[in-house]
């Protein structure tokens, strides 16, 4: 199987197909601290990344932000004192793409190297 960060973030239309079960539960063992979740009637990527401070939660808000106008594909955050909630779907179709889950892998790659610095 590819690694995520191998994969293209394509552009996605409506109509586009969703990932199957099989897929989605091959790519979440790629992404520590992940789960897929149905919220709205639409299943979602979620994961909750944790900061020392509100300034640094800010400081990857906006590098998730700078990678999602990078990719056309834009994710629901929420960032908080000490955390930011990231949550990735396809609102085109209303469920997951595999756009979710390379950006899902990128995002968790942007941690790594924030949390290195």
């Amino acid at each position: 199987m590819n690694s995520l960060l191998d994969l293209p973030c394509e552009a996605c239309h409506a109509g586009a197909p969703e990932v199957t079960e099989v897929q989605a539960v091959a790519w979440l063992t790629q992404l520590p601290g992940w789960q897929r979740c149905d919220l709205d009637t639409q299943a979602k990527l979620f994961c909750c990344f944790r900061f020392n401070d509100f300034a640094q939660a800010l400081h990857f808000t906006n590098a998730v932000g700078a990678l999602a106008e990078q990719h056309n594909h834009h994710p629901d955050l929420l960032t908080r004192w000490g955390a930011v909630e990231v949550t990735w779907y396809t609102h085109a179709i209303g469920g997951l793409h595999q756009n979710d889950f390379v950006c899902a892998a990128q995002t968790n790659r942007l941690f790594s190297q924030l949390s290195a610095q």
